[in-house]
């Protein structure tokens, strides 16, 4: 319960209260399961979310590995909670500027989620929709306007039209048209 008492008041952007309760939810499974269990890479990427919004990206960036690592060593390096580390990861990288580091993320991430769960499934679109964001901003706008395209039927077969999801995916294609 603590846990996601944290996720929802770093939602709310009461990040003081969130984070404190983030960091004690860490803290207690670390004692309780070790530092190498599944649950702490959960914990881990939660509070690494809270410290991307306030813009402290370094000690972000290093809890998103330090899962990452956790989740690879658990269940191997194909399983889907590792697809969404790199994500995570590589959408972090992208968004500091370190685009060649977050490319093979993606590439990998994208490669795991179609062959655990699909081509159809959200969790690809939200990575294709990343990949995409990422090759707009290189001028690879061809590549981008597809993955953008394929990431915006999937929402929109899983949401609705009128799902904010599928907003993103809009305004991100719209971008691409706009950057041209």
């Amino acid at each position: 319960i603590r846990r996601w008492a944290g996720c929802i008041l770093n939602h709310n952007a009461e990040y003081d209260k969130a984070e404190t309760l983030l960091r004690q939810v860490l803290e207690v499974d670390e004692a309780s399961f070790g530092p190498n269990d599944p649950n702490v890479a959960i914990d881990l990427d939660n509070l690494a979310f809270l410290l991307h919004d306030t813009n402290r990206l370094d000690e972000a960036e290093s809890l998103m590995r330090r899962a990452l690592v956790i989740d690879e060593q658990s269940f191997g390096q194909d399983h889907p909670r590792v697809a969404v580390h790199l994500n995570n990861l590589a959408e972090l990288l992208r968004v500091t500027n370190r685009l060649a580091e977050a490319e093979p993320m993606y590439r990998r991430a994208l490669v795991i989620i179609e062959r655990s769960l699909g081509k159809d499934h959200l969790e690809y679109a939200a990575t294709l929709n990343n990949l995409a964001c990422l090759f707009a901003s290189t001028g690879r706008r061809d590549k981008a306007d597809v993955m953008y395209r394929r990431a915006l039927k999937i929402s929109e077969q899983f949401f609705g039209k009128d799902h904010p999801r599928v907003a993103t995916v809009l305004h991100n294609l719209a971008m691409s048209f706009k950057e041209t």
